[in-house]
């Protein structure tokens, strides 16, 4: 009697066992083939995707000049070489060079010299007026439309690389500096001038600083030029 009861106990034990693990397997495959549903682990990498970000305003454009002829690339050349470097085979006008510097320019951007301006290289001190003196030059150049064009302050819009800057510091009527412009800035604000020069030696002298910081009250003036 004890040994059929263990063997009765022993059978239902067995087929308890044997429905755990049927029920276990149904419940893991049933429909599926067996596979368990991935997780999103184990699906393909996941791209990240850039979180936006809040756009920010672009900084204030400045026009893009457009490539510089090649008269006025050489001309701008030399002032850039000979701003602090003096040439020597021009000579120097002590401490008021900026007209002879500013020839010498011109003659590298193609002007010839002639009767009423003109170099003198044993002695600058014997070239022209308008060759040596700001006021001579600009009275020069005012007899040569086909040369320049005249241009005040208020229309340096149409100021372009290569041409002259003039300046009357103390407003009397004459003109006391000369430059060459070397960058123009357009912007929204307005257009920005800046010019290399002697005398004060420059290569990117601010033309609104020269005219409210250095000579206060000063006024600027250009020649466009036409060659």
């Amino acid at each position: 009697m004890t040994i059929a009861l263990s063997i009765g106990v022993a059978l239902v034990v067995i087929a308890v066992i044997g429905v755990g693990v049927v029920t276990s397997l149904g419940g893991r495959g049933a429909g599926t083939g067996g596979a368990e549903p991935a997780t999103a682990t184990e699906t393909a990498d996941v791209v990240e995707r850039p979180t936006p970000t809040a756009t920010t305003q672009p900084p204030t454009p400045v026009a893009v000049e457009p490539a510089l002829a090649p008269h006025v690339q050489a001309q701008v050349d030399y002032a850039l070489a000979y701003w602090k470097d003096y040439n020597p085979q021009y000579g120097v006008l002590g401490i008021t060079d900026c007209v002879n510097f500013a020839s010498q320019t011109l003659i590298a951007r193609g002007w010839e010299q002639d009767d009423e301006w003109y170099n003198d290289p044993a002695d600058v001190y014997k070239a022209s007026a308008s060759w040596r003196s700001s006021t001579s030059f600009r009275d020069w150049l005012a007899t040569r439309p086909d040369l320049a064009t005249p241009l005040d302050d208020t229309q340096r819009d149409q100021v372009e690389v290569g041409d002259i800057a003039q300046f009357d510091w103390d407003d009397s009527g004459d003109r006391d500096h000369t430059g060459i412009v070397t960058k123009v800035e357009r912007t929204a604000a307005g257009t920005k001038i800046y010019f290399a020069g002697h005398t004060l030696d420059s290569d990117y002298r601010d033309v609104d600083t020269a005219i409210t910081v250095d000579h206060p009250g000063g006024t600027a003036y250009y020649w466009s030029l036409e060659q």
